[in-house]
């Protein structure tokens, strides 16, 4: 199972895909080692600040466990109408991640051996 990464620091988000199914078990909020996802990340600490499976369903970090649940949001993460009170039912998935999950967003907590301006550099466009 291939999950995709996402990685940002200060702004900018770099995109990394990696098989290493020992975040299997992992929930939002926990801390990870950059190795475990890339070599470029060696010596990196990396927070999960959210997840979203195959079907986009998001991960919210206050349901315990991988499972699908439905739940009544209002307007954040997961919901996006703006009317002033409004609250939907809304499927939603737990913390944990899961073979099911398939995007995990990151952010960078402790900077590695490769200092971050040279890895995060933004990419000129040529037209």
């Amino acid at each position: 199972m291939v999950f995709k990464f996402n990685v940002s620091h200060k702004g900018i988000t770099k995109k990394y895909e990696t098989e290493n199914e020992e975040i299997i078990g992992l929930s939002i909020g926990d801390k990870i080692k950059g190795e475990s996802i890339s070599s470029e990340l060696d010596g990196y600490e990396l927070e999960i600040t959210g997840t979203s499976d195959k079907a986009g369903f998001p991960g919210i970090s206050n349901i315990q466990g991988p499972f699908l649940k439905k739940v009544i949001l209002k307007k954040g993460k997961g919901m996006k109408d703006n009317y002033e009170g409004i609250r939907r039912r809304k499927t939603v998935r737990g913390k944990e991640i899961s073979l099911e999950t398939v995007q995990i967003n990151t952010k960078v907590i402790k900077e590695g051996k490769n200092k971050a301006q040279n890895l995060f550099k933004k990419e000129e466009k040529t037209n």
